[in-house]
């Protein structure tokens, strides 16, 4: 029993340890990351339990190294929580809250009809679009509208990803478009760049039944929809895209195949050549990759940008946003980046967590700011 416990506090200690430092390169190393994260104020329940089984039942050293382990797991698995309540102290008071760690309210659920926007190559594209309760609304005032694209590597996702997000801003009163676009390899950019101008174009035209403002529009992406969020909101030089809102995303191609690995947990070499056709070796495919950088294409009129990042992400590197930064300041273009110190790839899987909190004070006050 001793040693079983001593080896159950080790194994304890080294997860949550992955809450400090840059994550591995390994996908069950990123995917537990999020978990010790986002949910290590649960996760505590489990180096208690032991350390209190190692008070009662075990003997001799092992039972000081098993309390020491539990000891390490507790601070490694509290430190996202009390990281956030830091950073949430200098930024308002519901930026971060414990009591919601643990009783965090779900929205209530939102009404959704999906809609064709785009026949495009034998293939129909098409958006879910959530709309505000309008008998709450006695004016029928029309609704600003967060344009939302999913990530997944340009290969993967769907617009059903993490919807209880859309579900949230819809009981806040926004209106929010999920888009599909085409995938890679079938369909290289600017195939991608292309329908989700599309879908922009397609809201526009049918704003008055959808109930929305055409001339307030936030893009929001996260990862690869990040990048796509980025280079269309430079590139379309539209004014009803008030805001462009990218989560843990890459916004300099070249610079990203520069830096990227066969080796690493998604093979992100795989995922460009796939994305662009090739790696930027030739005139064409170098333009290819120069058209989706955000960073590339952006202007001193360029929209005012929210960049959300975690500093361990392996999937994506901190830099990526971290460089845009520095070229939206060297523009003069309005632009918040947050970076979480202990978040991963993918932080905001759950919206009550120390990372999901924050994102969500951050997101709500610039959807304010720019829509208003």
């Amino acid at each position: 029993m001793t040693w079983l416990l001593l080896l159950l506090a080790a194994v304890s200690a080294l997860v949550s340890l992955l809450n400090f430092g840059r994550t591995p390169d390994w996908v069950w190393a990123w995917k537990t990351t999020i978990a010790t994260g986002e949910y290590g104020h649960w996760l505590v329940l489990w180096p208690l339990g032991l350390a209190g089984l190692a008070a009662l039942a075990a003997t001799g050293p092992a039972r000081f190294a098993t309390l020491a382990f539990c000891a390490v797991s507790l601070v490694a698995l509290l430190r996202p929580a009390v990281s956030a309540w830091w950073l949430g102290r200098g930024l308002g008071e519901d930026a971060f809250s414990f009591g919601r760690l643990y009783a965090g309210a779900e929205p209530p659920a939102a009404s959704v009809r999906t809609e064709i926007f785009a026949r495009t190559g034998g293939q129909e594209l098409s958006l879910d679009f959530y709309r505000p309760d309008a008998t709450k609304d006695a004016h029928q005032i029309p609704r600003p509208c967060i344009v939302v694209i999913h990530g997944g590597g340009w290969d993967g996702g769907d617009r059903t990803q993490l919807a209880g997000w859309n579900a949230r801003w819809v009981a806040r009163g926004y209106a929010v478009a999920a888009v599909s676009y085409r995938l890679a390899p079938q369909s290289i950019w600017p195939a991608q760049g292309d329908d989700v101008r599309a879908a922009i174009a397609w809201l526009k035209a049918n704003a008055v039944r959808l109930g929305i403002d055409p001339t307030r529009l936030v893009l929001l992406g996260r990862s690869a929809g990040g990048q796509l969020a980025t280079a269309v909101g430079y590139g379309a030089r539209d004014p009803a895209i008030r805001g462009v809102i990218a989560l843990y995303a890459p916004h300099d191609m070249p610079f990203a195949f520069s830096v990227s690995r066969e080796d690493d947990s998604l093979n992100s070499v795989k995922l460009m050549k796939q994305y662009f056709g090739g790696p930027p070796d030739t005139p064409v495919r170098l333009a290819r990759y120069e058209s989706a950088s955000g960073q590339l294409l952006a202007t001193k009129d360029s929209p005012p940008t929210l960049l959300i990042h975690g500093v361990p992400d392996t999937l994506a590197w901190y830099r990526h946003s971290e460089r845009l930064a520095v070229r939206l300041a060297e523009l003069g273009v309005p632009h918040t980046h947050f970076q979480l110190p202990w978040a991963t790839h993918g932080f905001d899987f759950n919206p009550n967590g120390p990372g999901g909190q924050l994102a969500d004070f951050a997101i709500n006050r610039f959807l304010a700011e720019t829509t208003r």
